[in-house]
């Protein structure tokens, strides 16, 4: 099963009411406004695209270790999730689909990252609860998302919700900015430029995996040719 399938079949359960859920109506029509007022805004429109440079960052691992993207990119090209954090049923179904295609990634010399505002401490969560092999890094107050053009503050009217339904996004990113990124996925080549980028502003649609996999392919490629240049002087 695809991972926008796996989604669909969540959310069409989510939003039926079904246990262990039962979400009331009223909550879904709250979500299904906000979604649509942040795809109306025009938001996604504004993140960076294919063949723009990436923002160069260095951001802290669970253990508080830094990671940065230019000494990632020196090891080969960097695909990079940005997701909104443990409590996102969504995003915890992407970054398992993301670790069972890590293979595939690393066959042609990629790392993967995902970044979000959380805490260490949820961070480590993320990887304990979803199994997985890669890093997760911590973007206190989503400023490196906001350098992608990802950011964007939740309106009033869902942070009463998210609040009566005891879903504490400051306690959760420790940051009182009531702010996310739109999940987003990007492939970044060696020499910095992006070569795919993906942002949804509907948080319940995420790209396959196996999308990404023409521009690592390409991305390879050029390497090689690269190196074989280097090798001919």
């Amino acid at each position: 099963m695809s991972l926008q399938a796996k989604l669909d079949a969540f959310k069409a359960d989510f939003e039926a009411g079904k246990p262990p859920y039962n979400v009331p109506p009223a909550v879904i029509e709250v979500m299904h406004r906000a979604t649509a007022e942040l795809i109306t805004s025009g938001a996604a429109e504004k993140a960076l695209k294919a063949g723009e440079k990436a923002p160069a960052f260095t951001l802290n691992d669970p253990d508080g270790n830094p990671v940065s993207s230019t000494g990632l990119l020196t090891k080969g090209p960097l695909v990079v999730s940005f997701y909104r954090g443990v409590w996102c049923p969504y995003c915890n179904m992407e970054l398992q689909a993301l670790e069972a295609a890590l293979p595939s990634f690393r066959e042609l010399g990629a790392n993967l990252i995902a970044i979000s505002p959380q805490t260490a401490v949820n961070s480590r969560k993320s990887v304990r609860q979803n199994h997985l092999d890669f890093p997760i890094l911590s973007d206190t107050h989503n400023n490196v998302a906001a350098k992608f053009g990802l950011r964007f503050a939740l309106p009033d009217y869902l942070v009463e919700l998210y609040q009566n339904l005891k879903n504490d996004l400051p306690g959760f990113n420790g940051d009182e900015s009531w702010t996310l990124p739109m999940p987003g996925r990007f492939v970044i080549g060696q020499d910095g430029v992006i070569l795919y980028a993906e942002v949804n502003p509907d948080y319940t649609r995420r790209p396959e995996p196996e999308d990404m996999l023409p521009a690592l392919r390409k991305a390879a490629t050029v390497h090689i040719n690269e190196s074989a240049s280097v090798g001919k002087l």
